[in-house]
């Protein structure tokens, strides 16, 4: 769907005649039920959850271990379809199409970063953050090393992840999240691996360029005090939010 259709505009007023535009929300969440089975039981981990995310919003998802944030941050990115309910994206239904065609639409429109950084151990730093492009079929070489510049790593670009820090992993994986230019940042705790201050270096940074190439960023964390720096915070608890 084309920015344009997107678009809906509003009438203000019947004499004037004037019209105020209005943007859809770029996710939008209804009533989404998840479960998973242990054994004969049955755990509920999502129970009618609905939300909107606003075109360049930075929300927080806050919770307990165990409350379902994970869950529906996967689920919000096409990764994990729900029992019930749907999830839109940029005008487009999820799950409701060819599971390749899903895999083209996360690979261009969305970046992931992860809690476990999830590099290729064989792959250097420059080669981990050229693998989005390499999978949409693209050649983005200066792409890649600008985004490894732009978190700071410009003189590790041929390291391996072996070689790098905790921290300095998490950047390339920060950078591999930039490498397609997405529309939207989905970030799993991304300092759940880090001590306090390299995760306040990590969060500001990730903040800074969300915010400086205005991409949408959603973000899970345990962390209250990291929950309270977006433009939303929205806590979780049984499923439910609250």
């Amino acid at each position: 769907m084309t920015e344009a259709l997107c678009i809906l505009l509003l009438q203000v007023g019947s004499i004037n005649g004037r019209y105020l535009l209005v943007q859809q929300p770029q996710l939008i969440a209804r009533d989404i039920y998840k479960s998973f089975r242990m054994g004969a039981r049955r755990i509920e981990v999502l129970r009618g959850i609905s939300m909107d995310v606003a075109h360049n919003e930075t929300v927080f998802l806050s919770g307990a271990s165990g409350a379902g944030k994970t869950t529906l941050l996967y689920t919000l990115a096409g990764l994990e379809r729900p029992e019930s309910g749907t999830v839109k994206f940029e005008g487009r239904q999820l799950y409701s199409g060819r599971s390749a065609a899903e895999a083209r639409l996360r690979n261009k429109k969305m970046g992931f970063v992860f809690q476990g950084y999830f590099l290729l151990a064989e792959l250097t730093a420059l080669e981990n953050v050229l693998l989005p492009a390499m999978i949409g079929h693209c050649t983005a070489r200066a792409g890649a090393e600008e985004s490894l510049a732009a978190v700071g790593l410009a003189d590790r670009i041929h390291h391996l992840p072996a070689e790098l820090s905790g921290g300095e992993q998490q950047r390339v994986a920060i950078a591999r999240a930039l490498t397609n230019d997405p529309d939207i940042i989905f970030a799993d705790e991304p300092t759940g691996n880090l001590d306090s201050k390299t995760g306040n270096t990590i969060m500001d940074l990730l903040l800074n360029l969300a915010r400086d190439r205005n991409k949408t960023l959603l973000v899970v964390t345990h962390d209250a005090r990291l929950a309270t720096r977006g433009d939303r915070q929205l806590h979780i608890k049984d499923g439910i939010l609250q």
